[in-house]
């Protein structure tokens, strides 16, 4: 679970403030704010969870990879997760320069 936890956190834009903005048009497809937000509640809860020694089942591990999965597919539906990426390249090359 700890190992899904922290793929989810370097892929998905859970600390974007664009991400959580909705648009001026409302022509989002799929809501990226209330998706991630859904996404960072179970992660949260999780590492909560794990913290006092409570161990996650097959089941609630199948069940959180399933909605990471979705909301993946959301966000790169709706172009979310391209647009992140390109931030994240971006951010990289001028702290190396």
């Amino acid at each position: 679970m700890l190992q899904l936890i922290e793929q989810v956190k370097q892929t998905m834009p859970l600390d974007d403030p664009e991400t959580f903005a909705c648009g001026p048009k409302g022509d989002c497809i799929g809501c990226p704010k209330k998706l991630l937000e859904l996404v960072d509640s179970e992660m949260r809860y999780w590492e909560s969870a794990i913290e006092r020694g409570e161990r996650p089942l097959l089941g609630e591990l199948s069940r959180f990879a399933k909605l990471c999965r979705n909301v993946h597919r959301g966000l790169a539906r709706s172009g979310t997760l391209e647009r992140y990426q390109a931030t994240q390249t971006k951010r990289s090359d001028e702290s190396h320069n």
